[in-house]
């Protein structure tokens, strides 16, 4: 499973990508079940946020890809953005 994250927005504006590839990873169905609780909170457009609030963009498997926005995202979406920003590449 290729799971990819976008971040926009902020006070500065910067935009943020990482992916991560659990094929062979020992932690893959943890990815795996954090992914669909994630999808499952988002949206298929962006919604709005807050000013100077980041927008999230994930996709899983380049199909499947769903918006979320400061402050507004699930505990999943959180926690999977965060490994994501983190761990990807």
């Amino acid at each position: 499973m290729r799971i990819q994250v976008r971040r926009t927005g902020g006070f500065a504006g910067i935009e943020r990508h990482a992916e991560i590839d659990t094929a062979g990873r020992p932690d893959a169905s943890e990815w795996h079940a954090l992914a669909d609780q994630a999808l499952a909170g988002g949206r298929p457009a962006p919604p709005a946020g807050v000013p100077d609030g980041f927008h999230y963009e994930i996709t899983v498997d380049g199909a499947r890809t769903v918006h979320c926005a400061d402050p507004h995202l699930t505990s999943a979406q959180r926690e999977l953005v965060a490994r994501v920003l983190k761990e990807g590449a």
